[in-house]
């Protein structure tokens, strides 16, 4: 303080210092605000975590396990060291298992993981990198180990065709309650969403049926613990829909609360259905939380995660973000001005 009086030598630098601490504890309050509260800490994923692995740099897939409660698994979309899944956990973000898939080839494009209520993992390798012109992708199937370790599995590997021809996906969902599984591809000017047989043939083809548009370019998918809800994601949002049953198009409920992310490519429901994770690709990437509306008890479960109606008002997603951002440039413009004034007045 001394040296800036003596730097300035005008009376009321001592006010002026005291003017921009106060406009910084302002500014302070302000963002404090924007922010919302804190998500309470939770040993199970629910407060989000970073993948701490260096070997998962490109996580394109986020399923909760059920055998083992607060671990996730993720996974590479092409992995130099082979066909792996890495169980990851959701409070020290530190690998606690990594399986080595065989029976399964080389896999190419890795983009999504679902724990079904089977006991399986399943593995979407469904990306198209040469921009849906593969005639076929894979499905590989798992048992989930009942202990954690590092270890060797086979899986089995399911042929994939879709009935309007190859395409780009990165969402694949195994529904909680049928163990029917569905695709989402992604497309920039909107996808569509896809259903596969009742029962999946591990010696044919297996073609997927369309069931009807998402208007999303979608990065991941996942259902809610129920069963009742399908929750949809992209770079820059995602769509909330009501399941309606087999064969049918979900109903669209709504927008989720997307956080901006660097690479937004997965997202999953934490097992008891009150929180949406997010994920991002990237060295040490965050997996963020977003509260899922009206979910509490088994009762409630998975209600939606929505921020409103198509039209309507957002939450702590895209508009929330976006609310957030505007809030902190113009703090920053009235500590700017008002830093500005206070000088010149000096």
């Amino acid at each position: 303080m001394r040296s800036l009086r003596s730097s300035t030598g005008a009376p009321g630098a001592a006010g002026t210092v005291g003017a921009v601490g106060a406009i910084s504890a302002g500014c302070l309050l302000l963002l404090a605000a924007a922010a919302g509260p804190a998500v309470a800490a939770d040993d199970d994923g629910r407060d989000g975590f970073t993948i701490e692995d260096p070997r998962v740099i490109e996580s394109s897939g986020l399923a909760a396990s059920r055998a083992h409660p607060g671990v996730y698994w993720t996974h590479n979309d092409q992995d130099k060291n082979g066909a792996l899944l890495y169980a990851v956990d959701g409070k020290t973000g530190k690998t606690v298992a990594t399986l080595t898939m065989t029976g399964v080839g080389k896999p190419r494009d890795v983009e999504a993981v679902s724990v079904g209520s089977d006991g399986n993992i399943y593995v979407g390798d469904i990306g198209d990198n040469l921009g849906g012109t593969w005639s076929h992708v894979w499905i590989y199937k798992l048992p989930e180990p009942e202990k954690l370790g590092d270890r060797t599995v086979r899986a089995t590997q399911y042929t994939v065709k879709y009935e309007d021809g190859a395409r780009d996906a990165e969402a694949l969902m195994v529904h909680p309650k049928t163990g029917r599984i569905y695709i989402a591809d992604k497309k920039e000017e909107g996808g569509g969403l896809y259903e596969g047989p009742a029962r999946m043939s591990a010696s044919g083809t297996n073609v997927f049926k369309r069931l009807g548009d998402t208007g999303l370019w979608t990065t991941d998918g996942a259902f809610s613990p129920d069963g009742k809800q399908l929750a949809l994601r992209g770079y820059l949002g995602g769509v909330s829909y009501a399941w309606q049953g087999e064969g049918k198009m979900p109903k669209r409920e709504g927008r989720l609360s997307v956080p901006l992310q660097r690479q937004g490519e997965s997202a999953t429901y934490t097992l008891d259905g009150t929180t949406l994770l997010y994920g991002s690709e990237g060295s040490q990437s965050q997996v963020e939380p977003v509260e899922v509306e009206g979910a509490g008890g088994d009762d409630s479960r998975g209600s939606g995660g929505s921020s409103g109606d198509a039209a309507g008002e957002g939450g702590a997603g895209i508009d929330g973000d976006l609310k957030v951002g505007a809030l902190t440039l113009a703090v920053v413009l009235v500590a700017f001005f008002g830093l500005k004034r206070l000088f010149r007045r000096k």
